[in-house]
C-alpha cells in the first residue's frame, strides 16, 4: 500500500509493530497457559463481564465452584485448594484479557486510519480484524471441548487456535513490510522454495500444537532415538499413514521430530540456491533464518530431553515466533509486492 503522507505512514508502522509485539506476547502467554494446565480454569464465555478479575471472596468462590463441575477437577485436580485454583485462573484470565486488549487496540486505530486514508486501502487490515474476532470464537470453541467429558481441550482445536494466531501475526508483519520495504523484482530467486519452506514451518506449528495438546513431549525423552529405536516401538510403521496417527502421542512426536529434519534440509537447499545464484540481497536474511532454525531445533531437542519442562518448552515456542517472522521476511523480499 502506497501512502504519500509520511506522518500517517509512520503512525501505521508504529501501530503495526506494536500489534505484532502484543500478539507475540499473547502467543507466549497462551503457550504458558497450556503448559500450566490453566486453560479450563474459566468455564464460561464472558465477552465483557470477564474483563475484570474477581475482587471479592464470593466471586472467587463462584468461579471455583464452576470449575469443580468439570471433569478436570473431578479426575485430576480434586485436591486443589483455592490458592492453587488462583494460580491457574490468573494465567487464563491474562490470556483472555490480552485477547480483549488486542481487539480494542486494533479496532480503535483502524477506525482512525479509515478516516485518515480510506476504507478501500485498508481492506487487508479489516481482514486482520475479522480474524482477531474469529480467534476469540475459536478460543472458546477450543475451551468448550474440555468441559464435558475430557480433562484436556481437543488438540485439533488447539492447533486451529494456534495456527490462526500465527496467521494474524504473519499478516500484520507482511503489511508492515509492505509499508517499509520496496522490493527490487530484478533480483528475485524465481523459486518457490521460500513458499515451500514457509508452508512447512506452518505445518510444523500445527504438529507442534498436537504435541502440546496431547502432552506428547513428555514421552520418549531421548534423542536422536525414541527409546531404543528410531521409530517408536509402541506403534507400527503402517500406523503413520492412518488418520488416527494424528491422535497417537508417540506418532505425533515422531512426525514433529522428522518434520524438523525436513525443514532443515529444505533450508539447506534454499541457502544453496541463494549462494549459487549469488543473490546478494538474500545473504543476510538466509543467515538470520539459519540461526533461528538451529536455535529452534536445539530448543526442541532440549524440550524432549527435559520432558517438556515449562521454561524450555516456552522458549521453544518463543523461538518459533522469530522463525516464522524471518521466514515471512524471506518470502516477502522474494515476492512482487
Amino acid at each position: 500500500m502506497y501512502i504519500e503522507n509520511n506522518i500517517i505512514k509512520r503512525q501505521l508502522s508504529i501501530w503495526l509493530i506494536f500489534m505484532f509485539n502484543l500478539i507475540a506476547i499473547m502467543i507466549v502467554v497462551g503457550g504458558l497457559t497450556r503448559l500450566t494446565d490453566s486453560g479450563l480454569s474459566i468455564t464460561k464465555w464472558e465477552l465483557f463481564s470477564g474483563t475484570f478479575p474477581p475482587f471479592s471472596e464470593e466471586q472467587w468462590n463462584s468461579y471455583f465452584d464452576l470449575y469443580k463441575q468439570i471433569p478436570e477437577y473431578h479426575l485430576q485436580n480434586f485436591l486443589m485448594t483455592m490458592s492453587d485454583f488462583k494460580v491457574i485462573f490468573w494465567w487464563e484470565w491474562a490470556h483472555r484479557f490480552l485477547g480483549r486488549l488486542i481487539g480494542i487496540t486494533f479496532l480503535i486505530p483502524l477506525l482512525y486510519f479509515t478516516f485518515k486514508i480510506n476504507f478501500r486501502s485498508l481492506i487487508n487490515y479489516y481482514l486482520i480484524f475479522f480474524l482477531i474476532c474469529f480467534q476469540g470464537l475459536v478460543g472458546w470453541y477450543m475451551v468448550s471441548s474440555g468441559l464435558i467429558d475430557k480433562i484436556d481441550v481437543s488438540h485439533f482445536r488447539l492447533s486451529i487456535h494456534l495456527l490462526v494466531a500465527f496467521i494474524i501475526l504473519s499478516l500484520i508483519y507482511w503489511n508492515y513490510l509492505k509499508l517499509n520495504i520496496n522490493n527490487d523484482v530484478q533480483y528475485n530467486l524465481n523459486s518457490k522454495l521460500p513458499l515451500i519452506f514457509l508452508f512447512l514451518v506452518f505445518f510444523q506449528i500445527v504438529i507442534g500444537a498436537f504435541v502440546s495438546g496431547m502432552d506428547a513431549g513428555k514421552i520418549y525423552n531421548s534423542w536422536p532415538m525414541m527409546g531404543d529405536s528410531y521409530f517408536p516401538n509402541d506403534s507400527n510403521i503402517s500406523d503413520i499413514f492412518k488418520v488416527s496417527a494424528f491422535s497417537e502421542p508417540s506418532l505425533v512426536q515422531f512426525m514433529h521430530r522428522n518434520l524438523a529434519y525436513l525443514i532443515f534440509i529444505v533450508y539447506l537447499c534454499l541457502a544453496f540456491t541463494i549462494y549459487k545464484k549469488k543473490a546478494i540481497k538474500f545473504y543476510r536474511p538466509i543467515k538470520i533464518l539459519g540461526i533461528f532454525i538451529i536455535t529452534q531445533i536445539l530448543l526442541g531437542i532440549f524440550t524432549i530431553l527435559y520432558g517438556a519442562h515449562i521454561y524450555i518448552a516456552s522458549l521453544h515456542q518463543i523461538s518459533s515466533i522469530f522463525l516464522i517472522s524471518s521466514s515471512i521476511y524471506l518470502v516477502y523480499i522474494n515476492s512482487k509486492s
